[in-house]
């Protein structure tokens, strides 16, 4: 999320060399966050030279911006 949080959108292969993830396993992750209603899915071309760009939603930076607060004030010692 602080990937898609900092840019305007963010492609699939960026993200899984980023991560050091499967295609699988980041595939499986972007789909609960696409269910979630936290990032958006984008996709052009067909075949092997189509590309998948993920854009957050409002609803998506909210909720990393409350769960990023919540991890600050734990390692600040506020509860």
């Amino acid at each position: 999320m602080a990937i898609l949080a900092a840019s305007s959108g963010t492609d699939f292969a960026f993200l899984r060399d980023r991560l050091h993830l499967s295609d699988s396993d980041l595939s499986k992750q972007m789909s609960a966050l696409r269910a979630a209603g936290y990032v958006k899915v984008r996709k052009s071309g067909r075949g092997q030279g189509s590309t998948t760009t993920y854009t957050i939603t409002r609803t998506g930076s909210a909720a990393y911006r409350r769960h990023r607060q919540a991890l600050e004030a734990l390692l600040q010692g506020d509860r």
